[in-house]
């Protein structure tokens, strides 16, 4: 039911810019992280994900296997203020064994800020990730990283992005030659030049930007070079016939994408992309949800408290063993204490303790508005996918699990861990990196994942968190099916008739585990009575 907004909702609620990094592994997103945290005065000193030797590490890889490998296989959530805006940035896996776990992130986010090697151009992760933002009209801003390389031409960047990702590129800046002649960028709005120097080195040119008076500017040729200042005029000119000028509607509906060049590793361009970060994404967004008429939008100005839980992590602090559910405030004010229903188990809980993030550093939370991210202490009453509101059953929709790709059957070195091992295998499911089935005519534990390296973490941290010394063995399968009919006497033939496939996930959802594709699509055209799915909506 909505009500009327207060000045207050209105006012926090616009200050929110919640957004998440996508792209592809070793772009760079990691790095411009921590370079957008450092702008942002979050941090103080940025860390190389890949200087493992090194004492410090990017904070948004927080996790023991991420140091070891230098990789990202968790989303990070991070919460700092800048130019008087709450950002809530969501930093995504890289890898794109664990595109799963972006996926749902991706469903609590208003915006995404995409980076792009440019040496690379646009690469299948970031192709991937496109099509969760389209399927959802999420604006995206466009990082073109790692300009003091050789790269590609920008007209050929340009146009990758625009082919391969089906959206228009509107650059905001234009980089003025590349790799060991890459001078800096032009700003085209304001007409300004911004020079590079390489991070740590001294130069004679100017910090800030410099305003020319055009590109017709006597000054130009000076400061960059008759053949450099050539060059960018005609490039400039080409941009202006036959380029997208910007248009904010356009972004807003995620038709266009605006562009800018940098090097996140030399802090350079991180600055303007965070400012007009704020300036252009929007705030916090309605949201479809099933309610008990249907469906309806929930407007984040409504004074009704209700929040998803689009994510849980297991073990933030191992000191604790603890569990948080990551909740994103839909519409309402969250405050300490409050009494929510949780509609799922039907019951009225109270969050008296809810906490927001910088990776793994914590801090108490006294009130949330919409778009915020907080953690929520979480003893397995919560699962991705709750709603919690003050008012009306709601259910927010479009956080799925999807069927594996991937099968390993696990195996313990101690057979009195058995209990260890269902409890960490329990937990680390709910995080929905993995999924865990029992079959129905067998006591072992079958995993199911996206990518492979999703079972090298999961053994991983069975070890360090659970002191599970564990093994994984393939398995005769390669695919799996949930089942659902509506012919119950149906289910029940086809239970008994396929009693040997089947298992149940960590839902109690049926499931078939086939050895093929083959052999399964002859089940399917001999059991049109029951419908296989290959994506299951979180309940």
């Amino acid at each position: 039911m909505q009500t009327h907004m207060s000045p207050a909702m209105s006012r926090e609620a616009l200050r929110r810019r919640t957004f998440g990094i996508i792209s592809h592994p070793d772009a760079g997103k990691t790095t411009l992280t921590e370079k957008l945290l450092l702008f942002g005065g979050a941090i103080q000193m940025a860390g190389a994900v890949k200087a493992k030797k090194a004492q410090r590490h990017a904070t948004s890889d927080w996790m023991e296997v991420e140091r070891e490998r230098g990789i990202s296989v968790s989303s990070s959530v991070m919460k700092f203020l800048y130019a008087d805006h709450v950002i809530n940035l969501l930093d995504t896996p890289g890898h794109q064994d664990f595109s799963e776990d972006t996926y749902r992130v991706l469903t609590a986010v208003d915006s995404a800020l995409m980076v792009i090697d440019s040496v690379k151009g646009v690469e299948t992760q970031t192709r991937k990730l496109m099509e969760v933002c389209r399927m959802r009209d999420t604006p995206i801003l466009t990082f073109i990283n790692k300009l003091d390389r050789e790269g590609r031409d920008a007209f050929d960047l340009l146009s990758d992005i625009e082919q391969t990702l089906g959206i228009q590129a509107a650059p905001m800046t234009w980089p003025i030659g590349m790799g060991k002649s890459f001078q800096g960028v032009y700003d085209i709005k304001r007409q300004a030049i911004r020079f590079f120097a390489e991070d740590g080195k001294k130069t004679s040119r100017p910090k800030e930007a410099m305003v020319i008076n055009g590109l017709n500017d006597p000054r130009l040729s000076e400061l960059i070079g008759e053949d450099a200042a050539d060059q960018l005029r005609s490039e400039i000119d080409l941009l202006e016939g036959a380029g997208f000028p910007f248009d904010k509607d356009l972004y807003l509906k995620g038709k266009q994408t605006p562009v800018f060049f940098g090097s996140a590793i030399n802090n350079f361009g991180v600055q303007e992309l965070l400012d007009t970060l704020v300036r252009l994404a929007p705030g916090p967004v309605p949201r479809v949800a099933e309610c008990p008429t249907g469906e309806r939008l929930v407007d984040p100005l409504e004074e009704d408290f209700s929040g998803v839980v689009f994510k849980i992590q297991a073990n933030m602090d191992p000191a604790h063993r603890d569990r948080i559910a990551f909740m994103r405030i839909c519409s309402g004010r969250f405050e300490r204490g409050m009494k929510v229903k949780h509609h799922r188990i039907g019951k009225e809980v109270q969050l008296s303790r809810a906490i927001t993030f910088m990776a793994q550093d914590r801090e108490g939370v006294e009130d949330a508005w919409p778009g915020d991210i907080i953690g929520l202490h979480n003893h397995g009453t919560l699962k991705i996918g709750d709603t919690l509101t003050t008012s009306e059953p709601l259910k927010f929709t479009g956080i799925p699990n999807f069927s594996p790709e991937h099968f390993r059957r696990v195996q313990l070195a101690d057979p009195l861990r058995s209990k260890q091992l269902t409890k960490g295998l329990t937990q680390l499911a709910e995080e929905g990196a993995i999924q865990v089935f029992r079959p129905v005519n067998e006591s072992t534990h079958i995993l199911g994942a996206v990518g492979v390296l999703q079972f090298d973490v999961i053994i991983a941290r069975l070890k360090a968190e659970y002191g599970v010394m564990a093994i994984y063995e393939p398995c005769p399968i390669s695919c799996a099916r949930w089942i659902t009919s509506s012919d119950r006497a149906a289910l029940e033939s086809f239970k008994s008739d396929q009693q040997s496939s089947l298992a149940y996930d960590a839902d109690d959802c049926l499931t078939i585990l086939s050895s093929s594709e083959w052999k399964l699509s002859r089940i399917i055209e001999e059991w049109p009575q029951i419908t296989f799915h290959t994506t299951r909506e979180i309940r």
